[in-house]
């Protein structure tokens, strides 16, 4: 099964240089275990577009759909046996990187 585990900030790139080292040593867990797909941070809402390309007309507008001071920051892509064992890594995940992080299965 594959999830996804956003990490939830207030600012882009904002680790410092011990939480990027335990980001680092949890992606090469990740690797090492086999349940690494891809992880990557994003750019903050300030770089974001809201694109709408439904119907005839198309809608580009500088920003991101959701509003506040919490946006996701990067990310990672798992492959695990069951929901559990993501749960576990999301919580390594969040403690390597000392934010929330939030998970979600993909869909079948």
């Amino acid at each position: 099964m594959r999830f996804v585990l956003f990490v939830i900030d207030q600012a882009s790139n904002s680790g410092n240089d011990a939480e990027m080292a335990r980001i680092d040593a949890f992606n090469v867990s990740l690797r090492d275990n086999g349940t690494w797909v891809m992880a990557a941070g994003i750019a903050g809402p300030s770089s974001a577009l809201l694109v709408d390309g439904r119907g005839e007309s198309e809608h580009v507008a500088p920003g991101s759909l959701f509003g506040g001071p919490d946006f996701y920051s990067g990310f990672w892509v798992i492959d695990v046996a069951d929901i559990d064992e993501a749960r576990r890594l999301a919580i390594a995940g969040s403690r390597a990187c000392a934010r929330r992080v939030e998970l979600r299965p993909f869909l079948q």
